[in-house]
């Protein structure tokens, strides 16, 4: 039986629970084709942002004593995302290959619609599953990112992201007025090379070679390479493609958030190398209900930035006092990302009006200019 309390946090959990929803979507694409291959961006872009808009803020704070035990139908979700996913890519895979009522042209469509699944849910669920200290969980991650072919986004992620945020060491921190037709092909580049760097320096503190059967590299490519092949035991070359379109959109959707979560923001450099520590303030927040619904409270990427081991239900928000503001949700902001200009326009004036606010005292900020070499030293 079922306690009233287990009960009570079922139902506060269920809201995160919203990604399942997109799943039928993907099917009814399959299934139908036409316009509704596109179901799935123009829920996730577009319905969002209206629901987002209607639905307000959500500024209240979880209790921090929660334990782990209490978090059970918030993590659920997460752990069972995976063969899910799995399901849903390579099921869709099969059927479209079973059957020839879609051109190419609603193939791709369609296949784009799955990379918005697999990089707006997978990839941001993998971020969750990777902090933990779980093998199961990390191993979830490893798999959720194998299947989008960005499997060094977790070396990259936890062991220089995390590190050196809004500094030149971090590839993934968007510079000021740096647009994201720039910042993509720069951190595609950069990530991996940051990544494996990183990786080889940890195993040299070993006395250990890079390609010591330890590097997790070689896990990354073993799972990519098995997802890549089976990709094609089901669909031919022709299968190939449609994956490698659904990992590129995932891939895409996943810096374009990066893109966002920190545009011109820098931390103080306080000499010698050294910057301050990573504080609310280095980390754009958002506090849109819905679309931390979906996002299982990535918005809140303040908090997560300044502690990191905190699972997602746990994440504080903040005001404008403490952490720099977004004026929409993600997934208006990703769009606005897509225009330079428009975001330009809309992102320039906030970027000042923060190092007007939390750095008043530097007036010149052409040293905190990024380098081009943002490899780990």
């Amino acid at each position: 039986m079922i306690t009233a309390a287990q009960a009570a946090r079922l139902q506060s959990a269920l809201p995160f629970w919203l990604s399942l929803a997109l799943v039928p979507l993907a099917w009814v694409g399959a299934i139908y084709g036409g316009w509704l291959v596109l179901l799935l961006p123009l829920t996730t872009w577009y319905l969002f942002s209206i629901i987002d808009a209607f639905a307000g803020l959500n500024e209240e704070n979880a209790d921090l004593e929660i334990n782990d035990d209490q978090l059970f139908w918030y993590r659920l979700v997460t752990l069972i995302w995976f063969p899910v996913q799995f399901s849903t890519v390579f099921g869709i895979l099969l059927y479209v290959s079973l059957t020839d009522h879609l051109s190419a042209l609603e193939l791709i469509g369609l296949f784009f619609g799955v990379g918005v699944i697999t990089g707006t849910v997978g990839i941001n669920y993998s971020h969750e599953l990777m902090h933990q200290k779980s093998k199961l969980e990390r191993w979830l991650a490893d798999l959720l990112l194998a299947m989008v072919l960005y499997s060094h986004f977790r070396s990259e992620h936890l062991l220089v992201h995390h590190r050196y945020v809004g500094t030149p060491k971090d590839p993934v921190t968007a510079r000021y007025n740096e647009g994201f037709y720039r910042f993509f092909p720069r951190v595609l580049r950069q990530c991996f090379v940051s990544a494996f760097a990183a990786e080889k320096n940890m195993l040299a503190r070993k006395g250990l070679p890079w390609h010591h059967r330890s590097n997790p590299f070689w896990r990354y490519w073993a799972l990519q390479g098995g997802f890549a092949v089976l990709a094609i035991i089901i669909g031919g070359w022709a299968g190939l493609g449609l994956f490698l379109i659904q990992a590129f959109t995932a891939i895409w959707q996943l810096e374009l958030v990066n893109y966002v979560e920190h545009y011109g923001l820098t931390r103080k450099h306080k000499g010698d190398g050294k910057y301050e520590h990573v504080l609310p303030r280095h980390s754009w927040n958002a506090s849109q209900k819905v679309s931390n619904w979906l996002l299982i409270n990535l918005q809140r990427h303040s908090d997560h930035h300044y502690k990191p081991d905190r699972r997602y239900p746990l994440l504080q928000t903040y005001t404008e006092a403490d952490a720099p503001q977004l004026p929409y949700g993600y997934p208006l902001m990703t769009l606005m990302a897509m225009v330079p200009p428009l975001w330009r326009r809309r992102m320039n004036p906030r970027v000042k009006q923060w190092r007007a606010m939390y750095y008043p005292e530097i007036t010149n900020w052409k040293p905190y200019k990024y380098g081009t070499n943002p490899m780990p030293r």
